[in-house]
């Protein structure tokens, strides 16, 4: 090995290495197709090996790419936390992404956090889904996100460090005039039969559509095929008014018009929502943000999960050892 390995080599295998798909990852990093192709062969050459499988059809990582893969982390974090300690992020402002245009969790954490450090400028964003958020904390276009963590590729979440923030229970959007609209909350076993609208076909949200195919596995209940993707509260009540299909969500997401909000039960499913940013970062406003979710989850008891309720075991052990 003879050349030098820019640390933009390395971020663009790795990006491949986690989408396994070379369109998606060079979407990601915001970079040419045939830019990152040129790359990883850059990369190749100089470490004397052939790090990916490639066709027409498929993209997989060769064992040498495998054993590669974790160094690659570490080097990209380690550049990261350096980059960071010299950078002087105090002086400029944090970008927090909430989720959504409405209220929940996140933008009441955001609000807590601009309390108690009125000196720090927190500027919310609003990317959509934690898939697409997390990847962007990870190449530093944002620094801190909130959402599923159990739902990202474990190499990503190597590059990230989260913080449990609350066990939020899950409801349903229901239509006006939908059969079960007049009851308080909704049995699960009231779902069978029923096709759910859970953002499948949305790369953004690939996290969220996981975790409801985990919660309707068994029950009957199908997850809705793609709907056009809407972006922003009053898009998304939009589309969902035209296709009057029934909507997954926590019972934090905002009411939609022509529709009724109703909590599930029996069991009570769980989303686990986690504060994420990257490996080695630090910042002002983040230990603001850190102080208000723990302040918070201490209050209203966000961390208190529900006798005999629902949540994957992935998402169980991530919760239970976060921090």
């Amino acid at each position: 090995m003879n050349e030098y390995l820019d640390p933009r080599l390395l971020r663009g295998f790795a990006a491949v290495a986690e989408e396994l798909h070379f369109t998606r990852a060079a979407a990601r990093l915001y970079v040419a197709q045939q830019a990152l192709s040129r790359d990883v062969r850059r990369l190749e050459k100089a470490l004397g090996a052939e790090l990916f499988v490639r066709s027409t059809r498929q993209v997989a990582l060769t064992p040498e790419g495998e054993r590669l893969l974790p160094y690659a982390h570490r080097v990209l974090a380690a550049h990261e936390e350096l980059a960071a300690a010299f950078s002087g992020p105090a002086g400029r402002p944090l970008l927090v992404d909430v989720n959504t245009d409405g209220p929940g969790t996140a933008r009441t954490v955001l609000d807590r956090a601009r309390e108690l450090a009125p000196g720090c400028e927190l500027m919310a964003r609003f990317e959509s889904g934690l898939t697409h958020s997390a990847a962007e904390v990870a190449a530093g276009r944002l620094d801190v996100t909130f959402g599923r963590f159990g739902g990202l590729p474990a190499g990503l979440r190597a590059r990230l460090v989260h913080r449990p923030v609350r066990y939020e229970p899950l409801a349903v959007l229901l239509p006006l005039g939908h059969r079960l609209a007049g009851l308080e909350a909704v049995p699960l076993a009231e779902l069978a039969g029923e096709t759910v609208y859970a953002g499948a076909g949305n790369p953004r949200t690939a996290e969220w559509t996981d975790l409801a195919r985990r919660l309707f596995a068994g029950r009957g209940i199908k997850v809705a095929a793609p709907a056009p993707v809407a972006v922003g509260k009053e898009e998304f009540g939009r589309v969902m008014a035209k296709t009057r299909t029934p909507v997954l969500a926590t019972v934090s997401f905002a009411d939609l018009p022509a529709s009724v909000k109703r909590p599930l039960v029996a069991p009570v499913p769980l989303s686990p929502l986690s504060m994420v940013w990257r490996r080695g970062f630090g910042h002002p406003g983040l230990d603001a943000l850190r102080s208000a979710a723990a302040g918070l989850a201490a209050e209203r008891g966000w961390l208190e999960r529900p006798a005999g309720s629902w949540l994957p075991e992935v998402d169980a052990a991530l919760m239970a050892g976060g921090g």
